[in-house]
């Protein structure tokens, strides 16, 4: 009996703990014919905290996380690493901020498609998991709606 609880404690304990990622009202902006770039945005919260460490797409040759920011009067786009999301705050990723660029498009992106993105969200101890997501694709001037949802 004693073996049997050894046991179960050690596979329990080896198991990893992931971070509960909630994401919601995930979109990708629509773009023109020629367009070869556009951004992915949404909502991010970690219960445990986390970080976004990378994302991809079928629909983009490149998909990388940016940032944007001003730099004297010039706002500047950056490729980073990861972006942190702390234990219970909402991350928002938007227009003029944080994002994911997909660049070198291999089709245009037209308003009501539903765009597939992976997301990767690296945990407290290093593991990481993959949250699929389809994303509607707006026109550039579409207001951002405020829904929730777990994905």
């Amino acid at each position: 009996m004693k073996k049997i609880a050894l046991a179960t404690l050690l596979a329990l304990s080896s198991l990893h703990t992931l971070a509960e990622v909630t994401v919601a009202e995930p979109w990708v902006r629509a773009t023109v014919p020629q367009q070869k770039a556009t951004g992915a945005f949404m909502q991010l919260k970690s219960d445990t905290g986390a970080r976004l460490v990378a994302a991809d797409s079928p629909v983009a040759g490149v998909v990388e996380i940016h940032e944007m920011l001003m730099d004297k009067d010039v706002m500047k786009m950056n490729r980073i690493d990861a972006l942190e999301l702390p234990a219970g705050q909402v991350v928002e990723l938007k227009p003029g901020g944080y994002h994911v660029m997909l660049m070198d498009l291999k089709a245009q992106v037209k308003e009501g498609e539903q765009v597939p993105l992976t997301i990767v969200v690296e945990n407290k101890d290093g593991s990481r998991q993959s949250i699929e997501l389809n994303a509607p694709a707006r026109a550039l001037n579409a207001p951002m709606k405020m829904q929730h949802g777990k994905h």
